[in-house]
């Protein structure tokens, strides 16, 4: 059986990602909580999909068929994570909309570096 990784994990990973492209700040935490946590559902729920045989179809009492549970809560999330990654700017087209400012330094670093 697959593992799913923690929602720890996840969040480490996902502020590694954005400080790397230069879009973290500390105030975003919250945001990256939510986030995690909905990519550590999404993972769970696609392992369980995968041991059900992708089961994507369930009897109703009238004799039909309908789409699974399992398969509907992973097409919201999948659309939750879209969400949340354009916010956190994790995907390049909501990277294209973004201005980064890198290596912007406070006036006391400024004039401390001058001192070396």
């Amino acid at each position: 059986m697959a593992k799913a990784p923690s929602k720890e994990t996840i969040k480490r990973a996902t502020i590694a990602d954005m400080k790397a492209i230069g879009t973290h700040k500390p105030q975003y935490n919250r945001l990256i909580d939510i986030y995690a946590e909905l990519v550590h559902q999404y993972s769970r729920l696609t392992i369980e999909f995968e041991e059900s045989g992708y089961q994507y179809e369930v009897a109703t009492d009238q004799g039909g068929a309908k789409k699974s549970p399992i398969l509907a809560s992973l097409e919201t999330l999948r659309k939750d994570i879209l969400a949340y990654s354009d916010r956190l700017c994790l995907n390049p087209k909501s990277l294209e909309t973004v201005t980064i400012e890198a290596g912007k330094k406070s006036k006391l670093a400024d004039a401390l570096s001058r001192l070396e």
